[in-house]
């Protein structure tokens, strides 16, 4: 069984690889690398809700699009995120997709399952309505287009730089999500996930710990949207439609739930896969589908699952081949 040393180290070398092999590619290659890495965020703080607290969110697109919004508001309007004080918008970004979160909390987790499910469906759209209604904040159905990009003493105008900006904050949010999981309070999420009724009876606030949880999930995804706007260019309903928190759903399921890395790892294949198979079929979506459905019938796990789906084949071969030696004459 791989140690959990030697998948961090795998994890390094990756992450090194990929910030060394993406700057030499094209510019379309950096850009479509920028923007896997700034919807993997979002994508990990599904996966903070699936994978370790059990709760299926229909609405992390919601705070997605707040920080998109957020963003792109500022600058056109005010011209407030154009310098230094672009870091201020990233943590009033992160403020308000938690703030959002922490409101849409109280009425979601007080359900479970397709329930939850449903609930946080609903106040996702109620989001994507107002977007596409308020017109003369958010551009209506035409959106927002931003002009540039912050300069602060280095071009983000700059796509190779603009990438390693994002690419720090991808690598941060990994790293301190890693941390929260690996946590107590990480590790009570995962026993609430398993065993709900267990947990209180042992003491455990349960809904205070899926209200927590829920809110740095939102926190997460109001900084994907953040990162999104800048690198888009562009923000409009369609990052808040129901499509986008579908997509980040699928790409935590096709990466492995559970991992965080397997969720920035389905990002990258769908990002990919969109790009590619769009050159080629107009019927892309279907195969892109189909993939799906594959990943879900025969690898549950996720991609991350298939060296347990390896080892789990391996020792089904060995205890058939100990009964048939078992069952042979002497």
């Amino acid at each position: 069984m791989v140690s959990q040393q030697v998948k961090i180290g795998m994890v390094i070398i990756g992450l090194a690889l990929l910030a060394f092999v993406i700057p030499q590619s094209g510019s379309f290659v950096i850009l479509l690398a920028t923007r896997a890495l700034a919807f993997a965020i979002l994508a990990m703080s599904v996966d903070l809700l699936l994978g370790f607290t059990g709760l299926s969110s229909m609405g992390q697109a919601a705070y997605f699009g707040v920080g998109a919004y957020l963003t792109a508001v500022l600058a056109t309007k005010f011209g407030i995120g154009m310098g230094w004080d672009f870091w201020l918008v990233v943590v009033m970004g992160i403020l308000l997709g938690a703030a959002l979160a922490a409101v849409f909390g109280l009425f979601a987790i007080r359900a479970s399952g397709v329930y939850f499910l449903m609930i946080t469906l609903a106040l996702g759209q109620c989001v994507w309505g107002l977007a596409y209604r308020w017109n003369s904040v958010t551009g209506g159905d035409n959106g927002i287009n931003m002009t540039g990009r912050p300069n602060f003493g280095i071009d983000l105008t700059n796509d190779v730089n603009f990438f390693y900006l994002v690419y720090a904050f991808f690598v941060v949010s990994l790293l301190l999500l890693y941390i929260l999981v690996r946590s107590p309070f990480g590790k009570s999420l995962a026993g609430i996930r398993e065993r709900e009724l267990r947990m209180q009876i042992l003491g455990y606030n349960t809904w205070l710990h899926k209200y927590i949880a829920f809110i740095i999930a939102g926190g997460f995804g109001g900084l994907a949207g953040v990162l999104w706007a800048q690198t888009n260019g562009h923000v409009s309903p369609e990052n808040v439609v129901l499509t986008t928190s579908v997509d980040a759903l699928l790409m935590v399921v096709l990466g492995g739930s559970g991992t965080l890395v397997g969720a920035a790892i389905g990002t990258g294949i769908v990002f990919g896969l969109r790009e590619f198979l769009s050159t080629i079929v107009p019927w892309w979506q279907y195969v892109l589908g189909a993939v799906y459905v594959l990943t879900i019938l025969y690898l549950p796990m996720g991609l991350m699952g298939i060296p347990a789906w390896i080892r789990q084949r391996r020792s089904q071969r060995k205890s058939e081949e100990s009964k048939k030696l078992a069952s042979k004459p002497s």
